[in-house]
């Protein structure tokens, strides 16, 4: 069975709380890792959070079978916890959360993803970086349309308005890769809120895996940029690792 190693880091940035939330463990073989960013009136964001990494969690911990179906079932009951946690709040106090989930069989070295929102799974593999979610953002649709271009989206004024988020009233748009991946030794998947994501690029992922010998040195690294380029009113940032094998090791051989 390949090894997995998982870690993780949250900083509040320049807030006076902090409304996102993770956690990662699972059994072998299977782990998991999740990624939440809340918002909402009153600190109800970071309720919005915890309930969405708590019952995305168990769900996975208590998971008779290793597929989409039962991941995305476990996002929805996520989604159906945030919604009965508005009850009583009004329209200005209601709470909304972003997702983001990766799940993986060591044993038959799978992994299934999904999202909602605009927190982001990316993966290194054999040191190239790229993203495994697309946002549920104006800004995003924006891009595909081609009304501006993807290094414009960063610095646009709407860049975080979201088309979809956990606790929507609507129908909720739940983003699950169908089928399982194959993980290879030496992948490195991260997942990270925007606070994260928005000062690094792809080149700054690999970059930093290239000089880590584990995975929360990995996110010690990339924290320490953050930290040195954020904004006066930096949002909070949190992600997770998950290592496959040694990353980093395989990253300087290649």
């Amino acid at each position: 069975m390949i090894g997995i190693e998982l870690a993780s880091r949250s900083e509040v940035g320049a807030r006076t709380y902090n409304e996102d939330d993770c956690r990662h463990g699972g059994l072998p073989p299977y782990r998991f890792a999740v990624v939440s960013d809340g918002a909402g009136g009153h600190s109800n964001g970071a309720v919005a959070s915890d309930l969405v990494v708590r019952t995305t969690a168990l769900g996975l911990q208590r998971a008779a079978e290793f597929s989409a179906h039962v991941l995305r079932d476990t996002i929805a009951q996520a989604n159906d916890a945030v919604n009965a946690g508005q009850q009583g709040l009004k329209a200005h106090q209601r709470m909304h959360a972003t997702v983001v989930c990766l799940w993986v069989d060591a044993a038959q070295q799978l992994a299934l993803w999904g999202h909602v929102g605009d927190s982001r799974l990316y993966r290194v593999r054999r040191g190239c970086a790229q993203p495994l979610t697309r946002d549920d953002s104006v800004v995003q649709q924006m891009v595909d349309a081609g009304f501006i271009r993807p290094e414009d989206a960063r610095h646009h004024p709407r860049k975080n308005q979201l088309i979809a988020a956990m606790g929507m009233e609507e129908a909720l748009p739940i983003h699950v890769s169908e089928q399982a991946q194959l993980i290879q030794d030496g992948d490195a998947y991260l997942l990270c809120t925007d606070g994260w994501w928005d000062h690094l690029d792809e080149s700054d992922l690999e970059s930093t895996l290239d000089q880590a010998q584990t995975a929360q040195q990995w996110l010690d690294r990339m924290a320490d940029l953050v930290a040195a380029r954020q904004q006066p009113n930096q949002d909070n940032y949190t992600a997770v690792a998950l290592w496959v094998g040694n990353p980093g090791e395989t990253t300087r051989i290649g």
